[in-house]
């Protein structure tokens, strides 16, 4: 099942200071909702394990991000994919756009994702919905990090 997602959030920070912490895997780690592992492996790459609820479907989700076409501090692409086990797999990317705007950051991202196994059988409404939520919680956890 593909799914795409955009969004923006206006952070009260420069946006020097959001592309930093960005890039600081302490401060990813705690934003991530259910995220219980991220570890650097390079300059441009994450290990990840996050434990996820999408409906009656849980898993833990081992995988790895890399980033591309980095733009300091404009933005960059982050894609990554997990196995989940049973649960099944989930894996995708997003664009990232930092700009400077009204004595902060405007932040926008645009996701496109594939998921597969029981994941994908739940159904688009439950999957988007619990993706919305899992992005909403991150930037707000983000935000309160800046």
């Amino acid at each position: 099942m593909a799914m795409t997602m955009s969004g923006e959030i206006q952070l009260a920070a420069p946006r020097v200071v959001v592309w930093a912490k960005l890039n600081d895997p302490e401060v990813l780690k705690a934003c991530i909702p259910g995220c219980e592992e991220l570890e650097k492996t390079d300059d441009q790459g994450f290990r990840a394990v996050a434990r996820m609820k999408v409906g009656p479907v849980s898993a833990r989700f081992r995988g790895k991000v890399a980033l591309s076409d980095l733009d300091p501090p404009k933005g960059y692409k982050i894609s990554g994919e997990g196995e989940g086990g049973v649960a099944g797999f989930a894996k995708g990317s997003a664009k990232v756009d930092l700009l400077e705007r009204d004595g902060g950051t405007l932040l926008s991202y645009h996701v496109d994702a594939q998921i597969g196994g029981k994941l994908a059988q739940l159904g688009q409404r439950l999957v988007n919905g619990t993706a919305k939520k899992l992005a909403d919680e991150f930037f707000a956890n983000f935000a309160r990090a800046l």
